[in-house]
């Protein structure tokens, strides 16, 4: 069952009485950590209690990725939308296209009847970037936190992961701060008029997130170091934000029934070491732990149940689910990484939902290529940046042939200002100086030179091999958005002069023989399905994604723990699914006993 520590009281018939998260008084409820940890679940699951316990509650997403549509099987809209079967509780998704457009729309009303159409078309150019679709979504997180009080007794963010989303809640203080003194506005946003009207709502979201009678932060994790280590950092992070009314939330809690089971007893065993070394930042927020589920979370009965110990929908026979290959016949990492070594070269992106392991497979792919006698520049887009820690788990040290870096956006971002600057203040006066700088300190800056960075690290695959561990789905499409905007301006601009000679960082994606994109998952609901839903995004964008990988197959590593078992039926039906059309090359790796940290453990993984 759960365990509570520091509960508020609540009536016994309410069912928000039975988790302590849910006896918060604070109107915003936050769900963050790590991806893959249950955010959406947990999130989710508590929304809708709060409804059936009367109260009125929007739930809202700020993850590009969600797929909240697939767990309540309703179609998410940038407006709420109300649940069927959960009077009181609605849901909306922050679609940062929608809210681009929306955004747009109102800067270029701002501008007036006198405006000319040569100067709407240049406002629609500048606001046109992947900068503007980030402020546009801030601005609409930004609304709800400001605006919603009226209609709704409590508004619960199910948040993107944590890199993203402390990108997202560091931004109030520093839009509040880049518009206090500015009298100009920013290129990638438009006329300062549009700005302004911003202003006063982005400080009402500052002081809404720091007000800890509004505002709760709920940190979820996995009985998991890695995913516990985030948590904590997340923690240290928003104090620095302002946001200090915080609680643990401990999601998957395992307990083997099985004694004999030599892989459950390990999950077991895992999982309580990483909570007796619980940090001590964590050790002192009010703490709830959710046990391992034998079932999908997917449908009000799944979610109602999550929260409710001993409850739970029929499982489905092991029987009934579809003809699936045997995980462990299919072929493993080794595999992939003779394939991919074969190409001599080229750009190996590893992609998918956060938490599902795209970092360790990313490492041990280019363990795999340099052990297969080929340099490797091995980098990382992700905000929240894992490669350092699960390298350098070990006492092993540098590998001849491996160099390892991180796009960084605070290192980014001030190598693209002094580019800049270094470019253009000699033809500029002091005062002509002082306001580009100003401009550069804009938060869309950050933006446009992690791009660059990405471009920059895009163009190595020409010659040698370069693995990508990307950001989880959402911040990644962001990254790919940006792509996107930079190739259609570079065809604008060359139209007529030598456009056939210009080679984009979108082109070299797009251009199988030198790019291979691996759609890491999980063998669970969940993760194949937004990984089938970024597959469909890339081939939009004319990308071919070139193989799946299926991370943690309790099914390879051999189980008869009853709770495990039970979960299996799940798993042969999600290999079915790939197996059906999804993926047109499928490979796996088992759940391993012993976490794949350090050089030595990653370099097992796809061994020569």
């Amino acid at each position: 069952m759960l365990c509570e520590m520091n509960t508020a009281t609540s009536p016994p018939h309410d069912p928000a009485a039975r988790v302590g998260f849910l006896n918060q008084p604070t109107r915003h409820l936050f769900f963050t950590g790590k991806g893959g940890v249950g955010k959406t679940s947990l999130s989710t699951a508590t929304a809708l209690a709060l409804a059936d316990a009367g109260r009125r509650v929007l739930l809202v997403s700020t993850d590009a990725a969600s797929n909240l549509d697939e767990m309540l099987g309703i179609e998410l809209r940038n407006t709420p939308v109300p649940v069927p079967g959960a009077p009181g509780l609605a849901v909306l998704n922050i679609d940062p296209d929608v809210a681009a457009e929306s955004y747009r729309q109102r800067v270029l009303a701002q501008m007036g009847e006198g405006a000319s159409a040569d100067e709407r078309a240049t406002v629609r150019e500048q606001l046109s970037g992947a900068c503007t679709t980030e402020i546009a979504s801030f601005d609409e997180f930004s609304s709800l936190l400001a605006d919603a009080a009226a209609a709704w007794d409590h508004v619960v963010f199910d948040t993107a992961p944590t890199g993203h989303t402390l990108r997202l809640l560091s931004l109030p203080k520093a839009w509040t701060g880049f518009l206090r003194d500015n009298d100009r506005g920013a290129s990638c946003l438009g006329p300062h008029s549009g700005l302004k009207m911003q202003e006063a709502r982005f400080q009402a979201a500052l002081d809404a997130l720091g007000d800890a009678a509004q505002t709760t932060v709920v940190l979820v994790t996995r009985p998991e170091r890695g995913a516990i280590a985030e948590a904590a950092r997340t923690s240290v992070e928003l104090r620095t934000l302002g946001l200090d009314n915080q609680r643990l939330a401990i999601n998957g809690v395992f307990h083997a029934s099985a004694r004999d089971d030599a892989v459950a007893l390990a999950i077991e065993a895992l999982g309580q070491q990483a909570l007796a070394e619980l940090p001590a930042v964590l050790r002192a927020q009010p703490q709830d732990q959710v046990p391992l589920r034998a079932f999908d979370t997917v449908g009000l009965p799944a979610l109602r149940a999550l929260l409710q110990p001993g409850a739970g929908p029929a499982l489905p026979a092991a029987a009934a689910a579809p003809a699936a290959a045997d995980a462990a016949a299919l072929p493993g990492l080794a595999a992939l990484a003779d394939e991919l070594a074969a190409a001599g070269h080229g750009l190996v992106m590893v992609m998918g939902k956060g938490g599902v392991g795209k970092t360790t497979i990313a490492a041990a792919l280019a363990l795999g290529l340099v052990q297969r006698g080929h340099s490797v520049h091995l980098s990382t887009t992700d905000p929240a940046a894992h490669l350092a820690d699960t390298l350098n788990g070990s006492a092993d040290g540098p590998v001849d042939g491996l160099r390892v870096s991180r796009i960084d956006p605070a290192v980014e971002t001030r190598r693209y200002i002094d580019k800049i600057m270094a470019a253009k203040a000699p033809r500029l006066d002091a005062q002509e100086q002082a306001l580009l700088l100003e401009d550069l300190q804009s938060p869309c800056t950050e933006e446009v030179a992690v791009f660059h960075a990405f471009s920059r690290i895009v163009s190595e695959a020409r010659s040698a091999f370069v693995v990508l561990d990307t950001a989880p789905t959402g911040h990644s499409m962001l990254l790919m958005d940006a792509t996107g905007a930079y190739h259609r301006q570079m065809t604008r601009e060359f139209e007529g002069h030598g456009a056939a000679r210009v080679v984009t960082p979108l082109m070299r994606l797009q251009d199988g023989s030198t790019t291979k994109i691996i759609l890491v998952t999980l063998p669970e609901a969940t993760p194949v399905s937004q990984a089938a839903a970024l597959q469909d995004d890339l081939r939009r964008a004319h990308i071919e994604p070139y193989a799946w990988l299926l991370n943690k197959s309790v099914l390879a590593a051999g189980t008869h723990d009853p709770l495990l078992a039970a979960r299996l039926a799940g798993e042969r039906r999600q290999i079915g699914r790939l197996q059906g059309g999804l993926a047109k090359r499928l490979f796996a790796l088992p759940w391993l006993a012993t976490p794949p940290v350090g050089v030595a453990e990653l370099s097992r993984l796809a061994r020569a």
